[in-house]
């Protein structure tokens, strides 16, 4: 085995310390919150945040990886679009079914497609409060999308459509809601 000179052994180190320091200052920056970190804080500072649930809808997002607490908080309100987007999907596909609902729960699913249309929207206004570092907007925006699953489980329950067909969406949507607003509370 060749011994490296002097210079080169200097170089090598030299290199070891810089990628360290880089390191430090990305970890004391933020850039080194994790999914899982994030989400143990943001459970341990609101009762109401299911760990579990945190890690793994924010741990599948393509952006987490990369995230910061800033960000994170950005991707939970973004994955509230994308479930209020699936539930528009799955409402007007229960109401192209032949015979499928009629009456008062078809009503009640048409509105409940406006509502989960709305709330993508009003996810996505958060995210855009969130990244502007309007945080309480940001907030107000994801309590108003999770009245709004709210507001769609009150009318299927009305029309008597017991279980909900959207009961896995609005679901979500109220737990998406409490982890976005319990991460966004963690940005100092």
């Amino acid at each position: 085995m060749v011994r490296p000179t002097p210079p080169t052994a200097r170089l090598l180190v030299a290199g070891l310390l810089a990628a360290a320091a880089v390191a430090i200052g990305c970890l004391a920056g933020g850039a080194g919150a994790t999914v899982v970190t994030t989400c143990r804080a943001a459970a341990d500072s609101d009762a109401r945040v299911d760990y579990g649930f945190c890690v793994a809808e924010l741990g599948n997002h393509r952006e987490s990886p990369d995230a910061d607490t800033w960000g994170l908080a950005k991707v939970a309100a973004l994955t509230g679009v994308n479930n209020a987007d699936d539930a528009v999907y799955d409402a007007k596909a229960l109401l192209a079914r032949p015979g499928a609902t009629d009456g008062p729960a078809r009503a009640a699913l048409e509105r409940c497609a406006k509502l989960y249309d709305s709330m993508g929207f009003t996810f996505a206004e958060a995210e855009d409060e969130i990244n502007n570092r309007r945080y309480a907007a940001g907030k107000g925006k994801v309590t108003e999308a999770a009245s709004l699953a709210h507001q769609c489980d009150d009318a299927l329950a009305k029309a008597g459509a017991v279980p909900s067909p959207l009961a896995k969406h609005s679901s979500y949507s109220v737990k998406i809601a409490t982890v976005c607003t319990a991460i966004t509370n963690l940005i100092k």
